[in-house]
C-alpha cells in the first residue's frame, strides 16, 4: 500500500458533489470530520477538479472521478478506482439527482425512462457496488440516498420525476436488509429534503410559496441536508431510516391552517 492509502483514515464517496449545491456542502462536512474525498462528477470536470484543488489547499485528501451512474459498469469503475485511491470506502452519499418540471401532458415515456435511471438506478447501483465493498471492511460504512419529502404529498408539474424519488425509501430499507445481513456495521439511510437550495432561476412567487408552506416559514440550507448526513454517520444504531429534513412540509399543508 502506498503513502497516500496509509495516511488515509477514513473516505467519503459523494456523487455530484463537483459543482458548489448540496453534494459539495455534504463533502466540506465530511472533511470538516477528517474524512478524505472522492468527488465524483459527469460533466462538471472543470468545476470538480477546482473543487478538489479548494480541498487540497486545506489540507484535505481529495481526487475527482467520472463516472455515467445509470452505466453499470462506470458504477463498479468509479468504485473501484475510489478504494484503489484511498485503500477503502467509510461513507457513501448519494447526492446526484436530475429534476425538472414537467406538464403531464408533455410527459413522455423517455422523461420517466431518465429520472428513473438517473435517480433510481444511479443511486441503487451506487450504493449496491460502494455497499458490497464496505461489506468487506471490519468497520462496515454508512450508505445515505437522498429521497424527496413531496413524494408523500405530491404537487404539479414533476409527475416524471417523483416516482423515481418515491421509489428511493423502498431502495434504502432494501439494502440495509441486505447489507446489514451481510455485515452488522453497513447501514444505509435516507434523507427527504424539502425545499433547500432552490434553483436561482425559479420564479420569486414560486420561491415564496414553496418557503410559506413550511412550518418554519423560511428556506432550507445545504447544510441542513449536510448536518443529517453526519448525525447517520454518528449515529450507529440507526439503519434503515427516512428523515425529512423539510421544515415541516411533510406533515404540514397551508390548507390545513385555514
Amino acid at each position: 500500500m502506498n503513502s497516500t492509502k496509509a495516511a488515509v483514515v477514513k473516505v467519503a464517496l459523494v456523487t455530484g458533489s463537483g459543482k458548489r449545491r448540496v453534494g459539495a456542502h455534504v463533502a466540506d462536512a465530511l472533511a470538516g470530520r477528517g474524512y478524505a474525498l472522492a468527488i465524483h462528477y459527469r460533466s462538471s470536470a472543470a468545476e470538480a477538479n477546482e473543487a478538489v484543488a479548494h480541498w487540497k489547499d486545506r489540507g484535505v485528501q481529495a481526487v475527482a472521478l467520472q463516472a455515467d451512474l445509470t452505466d453499470e459498469q462506470a458504477v463498479r469503475a468509479l468504485i473501484g478506482r475510489t478504494l484503489d485511491h484511498f485503500g477503502r470506502l467509510d461513507v457513501l452519499v448519494n447526492c446526484a439527482a436530475a429534476w425538472k418540471s414537467k406538464r403531464l401532458e408533455d410527459v413522455t415515456a423517455a422523461d420517466v425512462r431518465h429520472y428513473f435511471e438517473t435517480n433510481t438506478l444511479g443511486t441503487f447501483l451506487c450504493s449496491q457496488q460502494g455497499g458490497l465493498a464496505m461489506v468487506k471492511q471490519k468497520e462496515g460504512g454508512c450508505i445515505i440516498t437522498i429521497g424527496d419529502w413531496a413524494t408523500r404529498r405530491p404537487y404539479l408539474n414533476y409527475a416524471a420525476y417523483f416516482p423515481s424519488k418515491g421509489a428511493i425509501p423502498t431502495v434504502t430499507r432494501t439494502l440495509a436488509v441486505e447489507l446489514g445481513t451481510r455485515n452488522p456495521a453497513v447501514r444505509v439511510n435516507c434523507i427527504l429534503p424539502g425545499p433547500v437550495l432552490l434553483p436561482p432561476d425559479l420564479p420569486e412567487a414560486e420561491k415564496q410559496q414553496a418557503i410559506q408552506a413550511t412550518l418554519v416559514k423560511r428556506e432550507g440550507r445545504p447544510e441542513h441536508i449536510a448536518q443529517a448526513v453526519l448525525f447517520f454517520v454518528d449515529n450507529d444504531f440507526v439503519t434503515g431510516v427516512c428523515l425529512p429534513v423539510d421544515g415541516g412540509r411533510t406533515i404540514f399543508s397551508p390548507d390545513s391552517a385555514e
